[in-house]
């Protein structure tokens, strides 16, 4: 659904196209309207906040790809093991 709403948006293009190729920033209304805020300030924040998620997620990745795989294995087996004995004691 599209209203008639005018909002002033930033686009920052990723460096990491693997992952999503822009993102998309809606600048607050306040901030638009203040002066003393320019253009570069807005998209500098706009881009450490971009780069702030690409380091978050890649972070969080390299820490799950390190577990060797009977470690996934065994809590696969213990979450079903888990699963059944919560299940056996409903009944």
């Amino acid at each position: 659904m599209v209203k008639g709403i005018t909002r002033q948006v930033v686009l920052v293009k990723s460096p990491d196209p693997r992952l999503f190729e822009e993102a998309i920033f809606i600048v607050r209304e306040e901030t638009a309207a203040r002066e003393g805020v320019s253009d570069q300030q807005v998209l500098k924040e706009a881009r450490r906040a971009a780069d702030g998620y690409l380091k978050r997620s890649r972070a969080w990745n390299r820490r799950l790809e390190r577990l060797p795989a009977p470690l996934w294995a065994a809590a696969g087996a213990l979450a079903a093991s888990a699963g059944w004995a919560v299940w056996l004691l409903l009944l």
